[in-house]
């Protein structure tokens, strides 16, 4: 659902003004899909590092299971990356409406 044109918030913004990050309407920190993003992207290190781990446990004979960790690792550790990136995508969506709607480059 839009607004109509007059409740546009950037049409209320001095000429040159840009709006902190946090405060402004149109902000991604605001909205919850934004911050899950960011910890399915922090939490895909965890997956990195057990694909690291199967990887340098399968050079040194330590386990005889080295190969399915370095798999798993990269399937979980790739996946939580794309996933947080889409989640990212979709959680900046009123902040690129907002670009179209001002004509703003930032």
């Amino acid at each position: 659902m839009s607004l109509p044109k007059e409740l546009h918030v950037e049409n209320l913004y001095k000429e040159g003004y840009v709006p902190s990050s946090f405060d402004a309407p149109h902000s991604s920190l605001h909205r919850s899909i934004t911050w899950i993003a960011m910890g399915c992207i922090l939490a895909s290190l965890a997956g990195f590092g057990t694909m690291l781990w199967g990887l340098a446990t399968m050079t040194v004979d330590y386990r005889d299971d080295g190969q399915m960790f370095a798999i798993a690792g990269a399937i979980i550790g790739f996946g939580l990356l794309f996933l947080g990136f889409f989640l990212v995508h979709v959680g900046r969506k009123n902040y690129r409406e907002y670009k179209k709607r001002s004509g703003r480059i930032h």
